[in-house]
């Protein structure tokens, strides 16, 4: 009769945490829908968007004037000023026109911003590194910059352990975006290589200092595809552009999809890339950034 009892009671007792399990699972695939789901967030990329003719400082005059409040997050491709660092002033002045300690404001450090050191000025406003990973409503964003050589192996390797950590553990987000301002992307296939559409074209750019022939496409794009392969878009974003082709969209040979666009000289032409949560969908378009300014007057 004991025994019996006993018996009841472990399988009263294993059935009880089966279902708290299942109930935990039930709750939090049903969290992990409304994450996706319900989610209608807009973002804005905007490339190369220093003012050519101002005294070394300025954004694009048209910046200056633009309303982000509608975005949820501002994306910026570098070269955001000419002479970014050079003056303390210079990044109070970029600050309040892109807030950039919001944890959706993303600058992927361009020459423009980097060549006059100082960097301590820009992570004291940003409050992050000049490279990092970031998460937030079902996407995985990795920050690169794309300016660190082998002289600085330390962060190099740094940001290599990012890229490779965010990769080999990805699972629940639906997308991967990576968000660099020089055009790395050489030799990737399906795609010409960034001189036929950018500034820079970066042939013996490496990730790390352990291998020489750690380019993008040997070091970093193999755990691109994997990424894909379990099921999660990866979306490749570069910000040195605008001089001749104001827009880059193409998908590579493995299903990688690649975008750029850039501002340059207040040209007509100028386009940003505009971004929407849409359920578990990410859409995209290009827009024309005097045509944007014009709808908000």
């Amino acid at each position: 009769m004991k025994i019996n009892f006993l018996q009841n009671y472990l399988q009263t007792k294993n059935i009880i945490k089966i279902s708290a399990l299942l109930a935990f699972i039930l709750y939090f695939n049903i969290t992990k829908s409304a994450i996706f789901d319900n989610d209608t967030s807009k973002y804005i990329f905007i490339g190369h968007c220093y003012q050519v003719d101002s005294p070394g400082y300025r954004v694009d005059y048209r910046l200056e004037k633009f309303d982000f409040s509608a975005y949820d997050g501002i994306w910026l491709g570098g070269d955001v000023s000419s002479e970014a660092s050079l003056q303390y002033s210079t990044l109070e002045y970029i600050n309040d026109i892109f807030s950039l300690s919001n944890p959706m404001t993303f600058w992927a450090l361009g020459n423009h911003d980097m060549r006059n050191g100082n960097l301590e000025w820009i992570t004291h406003f940003t409050q992050r590194e000049t490279y990092y990973s970031h998460y937030s409503k079902g996407i995985s964003y990795i920050l690169m910059n794309t300016n660190l050589v082998p002289s600085d192996c330390y962060n190099m390797e740094k940001q290599y352990e990012i890229i490779s950590n965010v990769c080999d553990t990805i699972s629940e987000s639906s997308h991967l975006v990576l968000l660099m301002h020089y055009g790395i992307w050489i030799n990737i296939p399906g795609l010409p290589n960034p001189e036929n559409y950018a500034h820079s074209s970066l042939t013996y750019w490496n990730s790390n200092c352990s291998d020489v022939n750690s380019s993008f496409v040997n070091s970093i794009y193999p755990k691109l595809i994997d990424v894909e392969n379990r099921g999660v878009e990866v979306i490749c974003i570069i910000g040195d552009m605008g001089a001749s082709s104001k827009s880059f969209e193409m998908i590579s040979d493995d299903g990688i999809t690649f975008l750029g666009c850039g501002l340059y000289e207040n040209s007509p032409l100028d386009n940003v890339l505009i971004f929407e949560r849409a359920g578990r969908e990410l859409i995209w378009k290009f827009e024309n950034l005097d045509l944007l300014l014009l709808e908000q007057k």
